[in-house]
């Protein structure tokens, strides 16, 4: 973005924090008060008040925000339209990304992109379904990836690939000799689980309610934030855990994991990309091409 105090009232307006502001730009905290304050002094509206130790954003300040937004992205399509006059891509591409799809789908394609595209500046956000829906709502990020089953009113999907879970558990221990189990025997299976909000726990939830069981009548053993926390757990225990197939590969091959089936029970899903408008960003949908074409 050409106008730098906008830059800067975005992010503290979402973190803020005029420290952390200062922090993500690498720039000083009274630089920051500064670029604020010539801001507040153009419009003749404080922009932030103070509750306690808390800073909010005044009507004024929301309403600049919105407006930012709607401009920050008019920057970072001009700077992409006119990258292609020169026959080259550039610019800045925000990414936000469900954990799974994080963790193991997204840096091969990033890696293959960059490499294709040097003059495109990405970053990442990495978080669970419903916080990478509430980023690109908020305007955070320019495309997300997301796992998740329900739909977000107000946001457009676009397939990525199919998924499906499996239930999975240490070779030796309890379920060393179990091949197979049925839902109603999951329940007394001690599980290792993701957070509420993850895509995971959503499908799950979703299989167990089309065979007449609820998520609440599992045993929880432990909840954890990531898949190779959950993978760890359940190789040094008698837990088992439902995790993205994709996520198991070198275990499966190693034998440090093995698939134990759920008769009648189908727990497929789809990776989406999701963006606010029905045709996202160009940059964004070079990238989404780019990741669909597998190149």
């Amino acid at each position: 973005m050409d106008d730098f105090r906008l830059k800067v009232f975005i992010t503290a307006a979402r973190t803020l924090s005029f420290t952390r502001t200062a922090e993500r730009l690498y720039i000083s905290q009274p630089a920051v008060s500064r670029h604020i304050g010539e801001l507040e002094s153009r419009y003749r509206v404080p922009l932030f008040v103070r509750r306690g130790s808390r800073l909010e954003l005044t009507a004024a300040g929301q309403v600049l925000l919105e407006a930012a937004g709607r401009i920050s992205d008019d920057y970072r399509r001009l700077e992409y339209e006119m990258s292609l006059c020169a026959n080259q891509a550039e610019g800045e591409l925000r990414l936000g990304a469900s954990t799974t799809i994080a963790q193991y789908l997204l840096p091969p394609a990033l890696a293959r992109f960059t490499a294709r595209f040097p003059g495109v500046r990405v970053s990442v956000l990495s978080g669970n379904s419903g916080q990478i829906e509430r980023a690109l709502a908020d305007r955070e990020i320019d495309l997300g990836m997301v796992e998740s089953v329900s739909r977000r009113q107000g946001l457009h999907y676009t397939l990525f690939r199919p998924d499906e879970l499996v239930l999975v558990a240490r070779p030796g221990g309890r379920y060393a000799r179990t091949e197979s189990v049925t839902p109603e025997a999951l329940c007394r299976i001690p599980l290792v689980l993701r957070e509420d909000g993850s895509g995971t726990l959503e499908v799950i939830a979703a299989a167990l309610a089309g065979v007449g069981l609820r998520l609440s009548q599992l045993e929880v053993a432990m909840r954890l934030g990531t898949t190779e926390g959950i993978k760890s757990f359940v190789r040094n225990s008698d837990a088992m855990a439902l995790v993205s197939v994709i996520s198991v590969v070198d275990e499966l091959r190693s034998g440090a994991l093995r698939i134990v089936d759920i008769e009648g029970l189908t727990l497929t899903r789809d990776f989406s990309f999701v963006h606010l408008a029905a045709e996202p960003a160009p940059l964004a949908r070079q990238f989404a091409d780019f990741a669909l074409s597998g190149l």
